[in-house]
């Protein structure tokens, strides 16, 4: 592996989401479509809300109730205690929200989700659930990362983004770290039945899912498949980043992806991608809805964003012989 500024490890977040009781291994799925023997990561129910981003703001929430010191054997009553007068403080496009959210009443800490006008409404009464407070801030989603931060500075909060800029990259570290869980559970789950992907399909936003799943394939998997980054076409912020070798702001108007409509990539992100991803695509708003429908006849139901994988899949002319894994980030949002 190439020398990175950081590391990923996946230990520690494993060890803390199995004390959780809402945490078991997302299934991986085996279906046949069109004559294609695909692989399913299937994230549609993760830890009760319904998307891949459980696993790193959970996780970050807790790292950073506990410190620097680290204090890896604190109890749950340890840390709530530490944790009252805390409030976290970020933007999001939905997901990322919920799972800050959700990390925080777990620890005790206090919440501010800070959601712009494209968010669909549903999140806002699915964070109050998470005894959230929802601010409606920005018109898209840059906006409402300005405003967060600028909230979390002027009244003493945590910030926690899942993107990274220069100056900020620990606690969107911390988020990344947690997504490696689900390369782990693949690579536990593919060393039992030998079914190893020639393919890996994942879909991006500000990139970090995407990341650290990459960053771990290429660290420990021991069959090593072509690794294509998927994005938006209206917001194909590290595609053109790569082209540009530095992390770049892309225009465009808002896209059904919405929780992949983001119009500037992390630095983290763009730092193992650059590097270790082997490609990288886009697709319109008519391919992901498209894929939306055509799982949902198998039984999948997800959003444009939760499929945008296995949109470009269906893009790409690949052999019949290869074998594709995907995954699918999101169910759909009631």
């Amino acid at each position: 592996m190439k020398n990175l500024s950081f590391t990923l490890a996946h230990e520690s977040p494993v060890s803390l989401l199995k004390q959780c009781p809402n945490y078991e291994p997302s299934p991986l799925l085996q279906r046949t479509v069109a004559q294609r023997l695909i692989l399913l990561k299937d994230e549609t129910q993760r830890m009760g809300l319904g998307a891949f981003k459980a696993l790193g703001g959970v996780y970050a929430v807790a790292q950073l109730i506990k410190g620097d010191e680290g204090a890896s054997n604190s109890s749950l009553e340890e840390m709530r205690e530490k944790a009252g007068e805390m409030t976290f403080v970020c933007a999001s496009a939905g997901n990322h929200g919920m799972a800050v959210a959700a990390g925080a009443r777990i620890f005790g800490a206090k919440a501010r989700i800070h959601l712009s006008e494209t968010v669909p409404h549903a999140f806002v009464t699915r964070l109050k659930k998470q005894e959230a407070q929802v601010v409606r801030s920005g018109a898209n989603y840059e906006e409402s990362v300005q405003i967060a931060i600028n909230d979390a500075a002027e009244n003493n909060c945590i910030h926690l983004a899942d993107g990274s800029w220069a100056g900020y990259s620990e606690p969107p570290r911390l988020v990344m770290e947690g997504y490696t869980v689900i390369a782990e559970e693949l690579r536990k789950a593919l060393s039992k039945n030998g079914n190893w992907p020639t393919h890996v399909f994942l879909q991006a936003g500000v990139g970090g899912l995407a990341a650290a799943v990459t960053y771990m394939i290429r660290k420990n998997w021991p069959v090593q498949p072509k690794i294509i980054i998927v994005e938006p076409e209206k917001a194909p912020c590290l595609k053109d980043a790569v082209k540009a070798g530095h992390v770049v702001t892309v225009g465009g108007s808002a896209s059904n992806m919405g929780r992949l409509d983001c119009k500037t990539a992390s630095m983290l992100a763009f730092e193992i991608l650059n590097f270790m991803a082997d490609s990288f695509v886009t697709v319109s708003d008519d391919q992901a809805q498209a894929a939306t429908d055509d799982l949902s006849e198998i039984g999948i139901q997800t959003t444009p964003s939760g499929c945008a994988g296995f949109a470009a899949l269906n893009a790409i002319d690949l052999s019949i012989d290869a074998r594709p894994l995907v995954i699918i980030t999101e169910g759909r949002v009631q």
